[in-house]
C-alpha cells in the first residue's frame, strides 16, 4: 500500500525554531528551523517509510477565520525576524528535493491538509495517510475507516506518537469528529475564541458522550438540567461561532496532483549544493546514509 505523509510545515517550523539553539549559515543567516525541519523529515522517512510526501503551509494573508472573528489568534506574539526568512530557505530545500508544497490564501495549512486528506481517500483506497504535526486541532482529521492517522512529536524533534481514534479519545476525551463540537463548548485560548463561559472539559465531554454533537445538544436542550441549560442558551451564539472557527475546511480550492508527490529525491545534486551553502555537514551525511538504506531496501524487496 502507498503511504502519503503530509507535513504541517508552519507548526513544525515553529517547533524546530524554538526547540533548537541558534544556528547560522556560513553567511551568518539564521538556519536552525530549517535544520530542525529537515531532521524531522529524515526521522519520519526512516521510521514511517513513505512513498509520497507533501508539505503544507499557511499564507501571510488573513484567513476567513479572521473575518469571522477579528481577534482570532490576535494574542499570539509576532513571528521572530530570525524565523521569517527561514521559510524561504525551507522552500528552496523543497524545490531542490522535488517535494510538493501546497498552500492557499484565505485558509490555514490545517484546511489544506484536511482537503488533501479528503481528496486522497475519496479518489483511492490504496493510500495510508499520516499527518505530521504538533497541532492538536488536526486530530479531528483522524479516521480509522479512511486510514488517516496523525504523527505528533512528543519529546523534542526526534520522538513521536501515532494517533488513531483510540489514542485521540485518550488524549482529548472525545472522538476525532467531535473535536469541533468540543471546542465549540470549551473554546480555545491559543486561538483566542471562547466557547461557552462556565463550561469546561469535563462538562463538554459529558454532553458529547450523551448528545454526540453540538446541534443535538441544542435540539434536546429541554432535557438538560436548568443551570447548565441556562449557560448553553446564553452562550449559543459564541458556541456556533467557535464551532465554525474550530472546524477544519475540507473543500479548499486547490489544484492537487498525487502523482507529483512521489518524486522526492533527498540526494539530488541541488540538495547537496544547498546543504553545503547552509553548512549542513551532519545532515548531508544523514541523507546519504538514508538514501543508501532506502535503495538497499528497494533492492531487497525485489527478491
Amino acid at each position: 500500500m502507498n503511504k502519503l505523509i503530509i507535513f504541517d510545515g508552519n507548526a513544525l517550523m515553529h517547533r524546530a525554531f524554538h526547540a533548537l539553539p541558534p544556528l547560522t549559515t556560513k553567511n551568518g543567516e539564521p538556519i536552525n528551523a530549517v535544520y530542525g525541519l529537515v531532521s524531522m523529515l529524515l526521522n519520519v522517512i526512516e521510521n514511517l517509510k513513505p512513498t509520497h510526501i507533501i508539505f503544507c503551509f499557511d499564507e501571510k494573508e488573513p484567513t476567513f477565520r479572521s473575518k469571522l472573528l477579528p481577534t482570532y489568534q490576535s494574542q499570539r506574539p509576532e513571528t521572530s525576524s530570525d524565523l521569517i526568512p527561514q521559510f524561504f530557505k525551507a522552500r528552496d530545500f523543497f524545490r531542490a528535493a522535488h517535494i510538493s508544497v501546497y498552500s492557499k490564501s484565505g485558509f490555514e495549512a490545517d484546511d489544506v491538509i484536511g482537503t488533501i486528506a479528503k481528496l486522497v481517500t475519496r479518489n483511492s483506497q490504496q493510500f495510508e495517510t499520516v499527518i505530521v504535526t504538533g497541532d492538536r486541532d488536526i486530530l479531528q482529521l483522524v479516521d480509522d475507516s479512511k486510514n488517516i492517522k496523525l504523527f505528533m512529536p512528543i519529546a523534542g524533534l526526534s520522538n513521536g506518537k501515532i494517533f488513531k481514534e483510540k489514542e485521540t479519545v485518550e488524549r482529548i476525551g472525545v472522538l476525532p469528529n467531535q473535536i469541533p463540537d468540543y471546542k465549540a463548548l470549551v473554546g480555545d485560548q491559543s486561538d483566542n475564541y471562547f466557547g461557552i463561559p462556565g463550561i469546561g472539559p469535563k462538562t463538554a465531554i459529558g454532553l458529547l458522550a450523551k448528545y454526540k454533537t453540538l446541534s443535538d445538544v441544542y435540539e434536546q436542550i429541554n432535557t438538560i438540567p436548568e443551570k447548565l441549560k441556562d449557560k448553553l442558551l446564553k452562550g449559543k451564539e459564541s458556541a456556533n461561532l467557535s464551532y465554525k472557527l474550530a472546524t477544519i475546511v475540507r473543500g479548499v480550492p486547490i489544484k492537487f496532483d498525487i502523482e507529483n508527490s512521489d518524486k522526492w529525491d533527498l540526494i539530488s545534486g541541488d540538495v547537496i549544493k544547498l546543504f553545503e551553502e547552509y553548512g549542513f555537514k551532519t545532515l548531508t551525511a544523514r541523507i546519504k546514509a538514508l538514501s543508501r538504506k532506502i535503495e538497499e531496501e528497494k533492492q531487497g524487496s525485489l527478491f
